[in-house]
């Protein structure tokens, strides 16, 4: 069966499971959490994947890994039924999907700032001009990234608002090369 259907359905089901017990958004904190350990550490996914380990080892694990003593009961509850159905190998794109799930429900957008030097105000300003035009819940994940010199980009929904100097100086630099090949 194809990778994506399998984490949609299971991803669907976890949501709506999370919703009717009214912890939709402890599970999407978890399930994040989960989410970035599996990028962090690709011998989790091995280990979660390995037929020799005891089902109760791969419950632990994942337990640990969306945040230890504090996970909802719905969550492993979740854990339970997808090791029972040996679907562990979907694990991190079920989560991915979930995650994807929740923003679509709750309206909200999950964006990118990359700022040449940290700056806090700017991303909540940007946060509450973007929620305003989008009718949605905005939140920006922050980087600083010094090879921008000056300004910001921002990716959003699909969008990218390049605002920053050096990409205002390649303009420059290439309206310069354009005037000089008309001359010649």
């Amino acid at each position: 069966m194809n990778t994506g259907v399998v984490s949609v359905r299971y991803a669907k089901a976890l949501l709506a499971y999370a919703k009717a017990q009214g912890k939709a958004e402890q599970v999407y904190e978890e399930v994040g959490r989960l989410s970035r350990c599996f990028l962090q550490l690709p011998r989790l996914q091995r280990a979660i994947d390995n037929p020799v380990l005891p089902v109760g080892d791969k419950l632990r694990l994942l337990q640990e890994a969306a945040g230890g003593e504090s996970v909802s009961q719905e969550l492993l509850r979740f854990f339970r039924l997808v090791i029972d159905e040996k679907r562990e190998n979907f694990l991190p794109f079920m989560a991915v999907s979930y995650c994807e799930q929740f923003q679509q429900d709750r309206h909200v957008l999950v964006g990118r700032l990359a700022t040449a030097v940290p700056s806090p105000a700017l991303a909540r300003k940007i946060e509450q001009l973007a929620a305003r035009r989008t009718h949605a819940d905005v939140q920006l994940q922050t980087e600083t990234d010094p090879s921008l010199i000056g300004g910001f980009v921002l990716r959003l929904d699909g969008y990218c608002l390049d605002a920053s100097v050096s990409r205002q100086l390649k303009r420059v630099e290439q309206q310069f090369i354009d005037k000089n090949r008309r001359i010649v």
